[in-house]
C-alpha cells in the first residue's frame, strides 16, 4: 500500500513522458470536432506542458551530444528525437487569434530544430529551410535577377513529388512493423529501423509545416502592416482643417506691403453656388437657355425646309415649260410684217 502511494508520488519517467504526449498528439489530430473547441484546447496545453518537462529532462540527463554519431545512439533513445517536432506540431494547433504569429514562429523554431538535429546526426538527406540571415542574403543576392529562378521552382516541385512517395511507402513499412514493436516482439534491428522511419517521416512533415508557416507568416504580416497604414490614414482624415495663412518674411512686411495678393478665401464654395445660383449666373443656367434658343431655331429651320423644297420644285418646272416652248417657236416666230 505505503509503495503504491510512493509511485504515484514520484514524478513521470521520460519514456511516460513520451509516450502519453505522443497520445495526445495523435487524438488531437484525428479528433473530429473543431481544434478550437475547450477538450481540443486542454489537451494541446497539457501535451505541450509534457514535452517541455520532457526536453528539460533530456538536457538534464545529456542523452544527445553533438560528438556522437547515429550509430552511437541506443535503438530505445532514437524516438527522444523526436521530441522537437511533436512541440512544433502542438504549437500549431493553438488557437489564439492575437498570439498567431507568436504562435508560427515558435512552431518554425520547433520544426527547424528538429531538422537541424537530424542533419547532425545524418538521419537523412534533405536541405534545411532557409533561416532569417540566410533569407535576408538570398533576397540581397537575387533582387538583382528579374526573373524568377525556374530551376529552383522545378527542383522544388521534384522534391515534394519525392517526399509524398517515401512518404507513402515509410507509412506502409511503418503499419508492417508497429504491432511487433509495441508488443516487444521485435529484435533491437527492427526497433531501430521502426524510429529511425518515424524520425524520417517527420523531416518531410516538419519540411512541409515550414513551408506552410513562412506563406502564413508573409499574409499576417501584409495584413499587419495594410492594417497600420490604413488606421494611420483614418487618423489623418480626422484631423481637423487647417486655417488659410499668409508667407511673408516677417510680421511689419505683412502690415506694409500686404500679403503679395488680393485677400483669402471669404466664402465657402457652396456659398459661393448659392449666391450665382439666385442670380441665374451659374454656367449650368445659361446653358439651358442657350440651349431652348438653339432648339428653337432648329425648329424654325426644320419648318422652312419644305416651304424651300416646294419653291425649288415649281421653279424647276417653269424652267422646263420654257424650254418646251422655245423648242416649239423658233426665234423671230409671229413677226412676219417685215418679211417684204
Amino acid at each position: 500500500m505505503a509503495a503504491a502511494e510512493e509511485d504515484e508520488l514520484l514524478p513521470p519517467r521520460l519514456p511516460e513522458l513520451f509516450e502519453t504526449s505522443k497520445q495526445i498528439l495523435d487524438e488531437v489530430e484525428a479528433a473530429a470536432e473543431p481544434t478550437g473547441s475547450q477538450r481540443i484546447q486542454e489537451k494541446v496545453l497539457k501535451g505541450l506542458q509534457l514535452l517541455n518537462t520532457a526536453a528539460e529532462m533530456i538536457s538534464q540527463l545529456n542523452l544527445f551530444s553533438p560528438n556522437e554519431d547515429l550509430e552511437d545512439i541506443a535503438s530505445t533513445d532514437l524516438k527522444y528525437l523526436m521530441l522537437p517536432a511533436f512541440q512544433g506540431a502542438l504549437t500549431l494547433k493553438q488557437v489564439n487569434a492575437s498570439k498567431r504569429l507568436d504562435h508560427l514562429q515558435w512552431a518554425r523554431e520547433h520544426f527547424l530544430n528538429y531538422l537541424t538535429q537530424c542533419q547532425n546526426y545524418h538521419v537523412a538527406e534533405f536541405e534545411l529551410p532557409k533561416t532569417k540571415n540566410n533569407s535576408a542574403e538570398n533576397n540581397t543576392a537575387g533582387s538583382s535577377m528579374a526573373s524568377p529562378n525556374l530551376i529552383a521552382m522545378v527542383s522544388q516541385r521534384q522534391a515534394k513529388i519525392q517526399r509524398y512517395k517515401q512518404k507513402k511507402e515509410m507509412e506502409q513499412r511503418l503499419s508492417a512493423l508497429k504491432f511487433a514493436v509495441e508488443s516487444g516482439e521485435a529484435d533491437d534491428e527492427r526497433v531501430r529501423e521502426y524510429h529511425l522511419l518515424h524520425l524520417r517521416r517527420w523531416i518531410g512533415i516538419s519540411l512541409e509545416e515550414i513551408e506552410s508557416i513562412d506563406q502564413e507568416i508573409t499574409i499576417l504580416k501584409g495584413k499587419d502592416s495594410y492594417t497600420e497604414a490604413s488606421t494611420s490614414h483614418s487618423s489623418r482624415e480626422d484631423r481637423p482643417p487647417m486655417k488659410p495663412f499668409i508667407l511673408t518674411r516677417n510680421e511689419a512686411q505683412a502690415k506694409v506691403f500686404g500679403a503679395g495678393y488680393p485677400s483669402l478665401a471669404s466664402m465657402t464654395v457652396n456659398d459661393w453656388y448659392e449666391q450665382h445660383r439666385k442670380f441665374g449666373a451659374l454656367p449650368d443656367q445659361g446653358i439651358a437657355k442657350q440651349t431652348s434658343e438653339v432648339k428653337r431655331a432648329g425648329q424654325q429651320q426644320k419648318d422652312e425646309e419644305p416651304k424651300e423644297e416646294e419653291d425649288d420644285k415649281r421653279t424647276l418646272q417653269q424652267a422646263r415649260e420654257w424650254d418646251d416652248w422655245k423648242d416649239t417657236h423658233p426665234r423671230g416666230y409671229g413677226n412676219r410684217q417685215n418679211m417684204g
